[in-house]
């Protein structure tokens, strides 16, 4: 393998994984509340997200060429992106829980006091 086509492919890849960082922290960004997943999903979250927004955009506007590391490919990709995230959200449980009656998972939670018991020593 030539050197060169070596160089090209980790400049590629490199540029994806930066690009794909970038719209998935921005799809984390604009969602409301904690976001499952970590740096990784993050990651593949962004790069998903990107191929599936400009194969869509691509599929509308037939006629032009989507390039996926510019202004619009941000775009769309935060948009796929913020797709994804939302799908893993409702598939993960993360709003509903299961169970005999469906419930929003926000107002089945009640917040506990925790009650300090003080030790009383007697001489």
């Amino acid at each position: 393998m030539d050197l060169d086509l070596l160089q090209e492919y980790m400049n590629l890849g490199l540029t994806w994984i930066g690009f794909g960082t970038v719209t998935g922290l921005a799809a984390k960004a604009i969602m409301p509340g904690r976001d499952p997943g970590g740096s990784v999903a993050t990651l593949l979250m962004g790069i998903v997200g990107t191929l599936i927004g400009c194969a869509i955009l691509q599929y509308f506007y037939q006629g032009e060429t989507i390039q996926p590391v510019s202004i619009k490919g941000f775009f769309v990709g935060t948009g796929g992106a913020l797709v994804i995230l939302i799908f893993y959200k409702v598939l993960g449980g993360y709003w509903f829980e299961e169970g005999e009656t469906s419930r929003w998972r926000h107002q089945t939670r009640r917040r506990r006091r925790r009650r300090r018991y003080r030790s009383v020593v007697e001489d």
